[in-house]
């Protein structure tokens, strides 16, 4: 999928839920949800950095979702230009600060369910994160950018799986940023008794197509064809720091 092309853009999760707003256009509910679990962390990391508890943080992470979706926050979205990322942090900035106790008197721990905590235990994630010497937007748009790679990572291994190859992805995916496993063409090759030339094909072709997946996935989360490229650059710096 290249996302410069307006066909394809057109249709990506994002810019179906802004070309939708409040009008319930067909398909914009399920795009939105499917961005907020995809998500989901982000918001959780930056709830706990603020100082709430695991048990606040998880009860605000799911109170959050369900006014952003009951309320239509979309109504206040930028038509013209907008990142998901940045509306979704603000979103959750501004339910902090004026809705959550309205929220938690109504009905505590008895919120819309968007995320499965038995599925993903947030605090087995959180526990791994640097001091505190990040401040909470900082370590959100960390894991913002380590979600996309993930969610990009669990896209080509669905690929793999689907042609019986999952076992060649997993093999190939340590050399996606270069040979800094220890692991070598040779000791590949001779590892699965082929040649050192098919492993080095095999990675191109996999770099390719993660790039592919990058700037459509990428693509979901931006509001015009022409800001794929400035959030690649923008996650990229993120993850150097």
């Amino acid at each position: 999928m290249q996302a410069d092309q307006p066909g394809l853009f057109s249709a990506t999760r994002w810019s179906v839920v802004l070309a939708a707003g409040d009008s319930g256009a067909p398909g914009a509910q399920e795009a939105l949800e499917k961005l907020c679990r995809a998500y989901w962390y982000p918001l959780y990391a930056y709830v706990r950095r603020q100082g709430h508890s695991p048990e606040d943080a998880q009860d605000l992470t799911q109170a959050f979702f369900a006014r952003f979706l009951e309320k239509k926050y979309l109504r206040g979205a930028d038509r013209e230009r907008g990142r998901f990322r940045s509306f979704l942090l603000t979103s959750l900035k501004n339910f902090l600060v004026n809705e959550w106790e309205k929220a938690r008197a109504e009905k505590r721990g008895g919120f819309q369910t968007i995320v499965s905590w038995d599925e993903e235990p947030p605090e087995d994630r959180y526990r791994a994160e640097p001091a505190d010497e990040e401040t909470p937007e900082t370590l959100y748009e960390k894991r913002w950018a380590v979600a996309l790679l993930e969610n990009v990572l669990a896209r080509l291994r669905r690929e793999f799986a689907a042609s019986g190859k999952q076992e060649l992805f997993e093999q190939f995916k340590v050399f996606l940023w270069g040979e800094k496993s220890g692991l070598s063409y040779a000791s590949l090759a001779a590892q699965t008794g082929t040649s050192e030339g098919a492993i080095k094909v095999g990675v191109h072709r996999l770099r390719h197509r993660y790039l592919e997946v990058l700037r459509a996935e990428v693509a979901q989360t931006v509001a015009t064809p022409a800001e794929v490229e400035e959030e690649l650059r923008h996650l990229i710096t993120i993850l150097s720091r």
